[in-house]
């Protein structure tokens, strides 16, 4: 983060409409040109999740001409976004069409280059959350992402794809007809989501292990009577012949 702040002093972007994601790219190895957005120059998109069958539509694409300069499954949105848009669709009928063509788990932010005035958003598996500020709109993966810049939020329904301006959201199901989503106050604040005096989350995260684990076994142990009570489960622990623990990242 420091790295992407310094070169954001260095060559400052303009504009009132962008994309960003924290992420490196499901597929390829850890570099700055397989991380986020992804763009031809047509089209740009970040993506959260996988492209199940990014193999075969990379291989169809590139017989089409497409040219990929990345390792990410993500790239191949970009093209299918593209060859629509070269058809003469129109964004939302390109994106619409290219959603149907991926399997897989997304939650997907798509720019579209001389359409400054509009975004799309769409998920299928990974949650996507809409966020109604004043004369201006968000779209992120929770409502926590979007705590410091609003309180009102719509949360996408699987399958759900949103058209976004500056003055609200056109929301479609997965069959491309426009519905009505509520819009929710939440509760949360960016403080919430803040790093305090920390450098970054990770150092944050490490610290608070201690707190984490304190309140894990508060909600379990009853330390006076020496007896754990756990929630009812669906199995029974004692039959259990092994516990397998796995963690991505900082969990």
């Amino acid at each position: 983060m420091r790295n992407l702040a310094q070169r954001l002093e260095e060559a400052p972007i303009e504009g009132t409409t962008g994309i960003g994601h924290t992420r490196w790219a499901t597929h390829g190895r850890p570099s700055e040109g397989n991380a986020h957005p992804h763009a031809n120059a047509h089209v740009a998109v970040v993506h959260n999740g996988i492209v199940e069958n990014f193999h075969e539509l990379r291989q169809e694409l590139e017989a089409d001409g497409a040219v990929f300069e990345t390792e990410t499954d993500t790239e191949a949105i970009v093209h299918l976004i593209t060859q629509e848009l070269k058809r003469q669709a129109s964004p939302s009928a390109a994106t619409a069409a290219a959603l149907k063509r991926l399997d897989g788990a997304f939650a997907l932010a798509v720019l579209f280059a001389g359409r400054h005035d509009m975004m799309i958003g769409a998920r299928r598996g990974s949650p996507m959350a809409v966020g109604y500020g004043d004369g201006e709109m968000y779209v992120g993966s929770d409502s926590l992402a979007l705590a410091p810049l609003t309180n009102r939020i719509t949360y996408l329904e699987e399958g759900d794809w949103v058209e976004l301006t500056a003055e609200g959201a056109t929301i479609h199901d997965a069959s491309d007809e426009i519905v009505e989503r509520a819009i929710k106050q939440t509760s949360g604040s960016g403080a919430m989501i803040g790093k305090g005096d920390y450098r970054h989350f990770m150092q944050k995260e490490i610290h608070e292990q201690p707190a984490v684990i304190g309140d894990t076994l508060h909600a379990f142990l009853n330390p006076l009577r020496r007896e754990v009570t756990l929630p009812e489960l669906p199995f029974d622990l004692g039959r259990l012949p092994r516990v397998t623990i796995t963690a991505c990242g900082t969990a």
